[in-house]
């Protein structure tokens, strides 16, 4: 047996167990799917044979993510975090009492929230007026403000938060999610990515591709709201001498050949990954039209996102309109394919790489570009927690707002803000998460967690997702190049406080 298969581990000359055999296989629902086993079956404890024995796997709380991923930087200081200090100290000389190296050298004087706080809920969370419209919904939020980065370049950062690793070449959340749980509806993808309509994140399709893991958990990038929404999923307008008929001899045609290849070629595991997504691509074309006909939503659901009118009609002070309602296109999209039984919905926003930026990357003017942004993200969350909520779905379906790290409590050429790896805010909803709460803190200034000793990574929120999902984050792993490679790394540690 080869060294990477998950088999070399186990001791010899013993007869597996039915649970040993599916804990340690590499398949589509290997090692971890265990738990959602146990759940169904009440067992409650794994096979004590089982060497060395491990806790039982936590039972599942969601079945489903969607994870909202503000790109470039969103600023907690300005959205979520309030420091009236910074109220009390704006236009002052900053003076962090150490030495400061920031990205590109933002330490102007003091810069105040650029929107007035206000609290809402009855747990009273102060959310800036620009983010308003989620004050509906703190009391089902966990708001987390002591996030840490292990790196304030976007490119490093964004990889972390999504992947778990600073480099290239490993799987996204959403892979290692599809692995380990598998699919709910064989007909449409395990995970689905939705990308900004302006322009790819930093390191593009390395966010969201599986790596070493079997290729059919790669995320499938979809666009909703455009004419093609999945690319390549139909002929080519231009070929128009391809029918019903001849396509499907040519999908037969495909799979005998795929099949004597990989006959020849039995411990390869790439074809099979391409066969297999050849076959989900064609299950695809019925399927997927459906799920993101957001025209086929009733009156009052286009209302609550506001799509019951183009873009151009969106609120005036919304200097961005098409972007907002982009997103609220994709909420309500992710949605329709979370009820349809897809696991894990990634969003993008804010990759506008045109210059003056109009992103979440706000090192020239905080107002002028996260004023639109946020407003629409703000929008479209809140609808979609809403509309979660309003079909009993937000109880099992995790909810998380991520960015890559934070921005400067000092000012970047008077308007600006500039990177801050060492503290920023995430938060996360539903799915088994306690409500109303915040964990965690920043300093007076928003500057580095209170307590320096106990800051929150991204390793804790992946960590937290899998315990929610019913996985251990710590046995969910692929053999890779002579090590059990994991989403977590070796780190990681589930946030106790915000689960319910």
């Amino acid at each position: 047996m080869p060294n990477d298969s998950p088999f070399h581990r186990l001791p010899a000359a013993r007869a597996l167990s039915r649970r040993e055999f599916l804990w340690h296989s590499g398949g589509g629902l290997g090692g971890v799917a265990l738990a959602s086993i146990l759940a169904r079956d009440a067992f409650g404890l794994l096979d004590t044979r089982l060497s060395p024995p491990t806790a039982p796997p936590p039972l599942p709380k969601a079945k489903r993510v969607i994870q909202l991923f503000m790109s470039g930087a969103a600023s907690h200081l300005d959205l979520f975090d309030f420091k009236p200090e910074l109220i009390r100290l704006d236009g002052k000389p900053s003076d962090f009492g150490e030495k400061v190296e920031t990205f590109q050298d933002g330490l102007g004087p003091w810069l105040r929230p650029v929107w007035e706080f206000k609290p809402y809920g009855q747990c009273g969370k102060m959310l800036g007026e620009t983010v308003a419209d989620l004050g509906a919904h703190v009391d089902d939020i966990a708001f987390i403000h002591n996030m840490t980065s292990r790196s304030g370049v976007h490119s490093a950062a964004t990889m972390l938060a999504a992947t778990g690793f600073q480099l290239p070449g490993f799987p996204g959340a959403g892979c290692w999610v599809s692995y380990g749980l598998g699919s709910m509806n064989e007909n449409l993808p395990t995970f689905v990515v939705m990308p900004d309509h302006r322009g790819m994140p930093s390191n593009g399709v390395k966010n969201w591709d599986g790596a070493f893991l079997p290729n059919e958990h790669s995320g499938t990038v979809v666009y909703p709201g455009t004419a093609n929404p999945i690319a390549d999923l139909h002929p080519h307008a231009a070929g128009r001498f391809i029918g019903a008929d001849s396509e499907r001899a040519a999908h037969e045609l495909l799979r005998e050949l795929n099949g004597t290849h990989l006959d020849a070629r039995a411990h390869d595991p790439r074809l099979e990954a391409r066969i297999k997504s050849y076959e989900l691509a064609a299950r695809m074309q019925m399927a997927a039209p459906d799920a993101l006909d957001l025209k086929a939503e009733p009156g009052h659901v286009l209302r609550l996102y506001g799509l019951d009118r183009s873009a151009a009609t969106w609120d005036s002070e919304i200097n961005e309109s098409e972007e907002s309602f982009v997103f609220a296109q994709k909420c309500l999209a992710a949605r329709r394919l979370l009820e349809r039984g897809v696991r894990f919905v990634q969003v993008w926003s804010g990759n506008d790489n045109s210059f003056p930026r109009r992103n979440w990357d706000s090192h020239e003017d905080i107002r002028r570009d996260h004023g639109p942004l946020s407003r629409g993200m703000a929008r479209g969350a809140a609808a979609h927690i809403a509309d979660l909520k309003q079909r009993g779905m937000l109880d099992d379906t995790l909810v998380i707002w991520t960015t890559e790290f934070g921005r400067m409590p000092s000012s970047q050429g008077g308007k600006g803000r500039d990177h801050n790896p060492f503290v920023f805010t995430n938060w996360m909803c539903g799915g088994g998460v306690k409500g109303g709460v915040t964990h965690g803190e920043s300093d007076q200034w928003g500057y580095k967690p209170l307590d320096r000793r106990n800051p929150t990574t991204m390793y804790d929120i992946h960590a937290t997702m899998l315990h929610l999902l019913g996985i251990d984050h710590t046995k969910l792993v692929w053999r890779h190049n002579g090590a059990d490679r994991r989403l977590t790394d070796v780190h990681g540690h589930v946030i106790a406080p915000i689960v319910s």
